[in-house]
């Protein structure tokens, strides 16, 4: 069972360490998401790599665009890795972009609009893991999107396994999932949190306010688990590292 991170240092913490177990378990392609509104990707980013320092220059990291990464090898200049963006281009320069060297790939803050360009860099690179960070894939928001699109999009990304999320439902519930355990739903309740379901999909706002209503505990272990009520310390935080 995940416990609810005190600090944002501990909740990339808990995120490194599930993706260390899905590695260890044999997935290749994984993603974690650390769900607030204010959180800046580059920080989150820096305490992320130490999980991959074992691969050195083995390890292939790639950013939305081309101007992210480039900030990123200014800021990380002394590290042995090489920084790419997933960019635009034709799929002759998105397979130039993958070398039989690559081990590892680390993707982060991919976007909806990337989806293209993400799937043929990820049939490229095969077999090989891959971890994206943050990744933002699907966008309620984009008109005019057709029907095939639509379908790509949700095909790829059910292939991908979320080891690793962290959100803020509302000023009460935290909706939280760390591999290789389940989808916690936690409630705060006179000061404190108490795990109220846990269940083995990720639940959709429906079934979270389905639960909600019932109000009582759901959880594997059949009793209340109750902690010190730490999220709205973790969301506050969160906002006072991004002003």
């Amino acid at each position: 069972m995940a416990e609810l991170p005190k600090t944002l240092e501990d909740a990339i913490a808990q995120s490194r360490e599930a993706v260390k177990s899905a590695l260890a378990d044999g997935m290749t392609r994984i993603q974690v998401e650390l769900l607030f509104p204010e959180l800046k990707f580059m920080p989150v980013a820096a305490q992320f790599l130490p999980l991959f320092a074992e691969y050195e220059s083995r390890l292939k990291v790639f950013f939305a665009d081309a101007g992210a990464a480039a900030l990123a090898r200014r800021d990380w200049a002394d590290l042995p890795f090489k920084i790419l963006d997933i960019g635009t281009g034709r799929t002759a320069s998105l397979e130039a972009k993958i070398q039989p060297e690559d081990e590892i790939f680390l993707f982060i803050a991919p976007t909806n609009v990337e989806v293209p360009q993400l799937e043929k860099l990820c049939e490229i690179i095969g077999e090989r893991p891959l971890v994206m960070l943050n990744p933002r894939l699907e966008d309620s928001g984009v008109v005019g999107i057709g029907y095939a699109a639509r379908e790509t999009r949700r095909r790829f990304i059910s292939t991908i396994e979320s080891c690793y999320y962290l959100r803020p439902v509302d000023e009460e519930t935290a909706l939280i999932r760390c591999y290789p355990g389940e989808w916690e739903v936690w409630l705060e309740t006179e000061g404190e949190y108490q795990k109220i379901a846990e269940l083995p999909k990720k639940p959709s706002g429906d079934e979270i306010d389905a639960i909600l209503m019932q109000g009582q505990p759901q959880t594997s272990e059949g009793t209340p688990t109750k902690k010190p009520s730490v999220f709205k310390s973790l969301q506050r935080f969160i906002k006072a590292l991004s002003s």
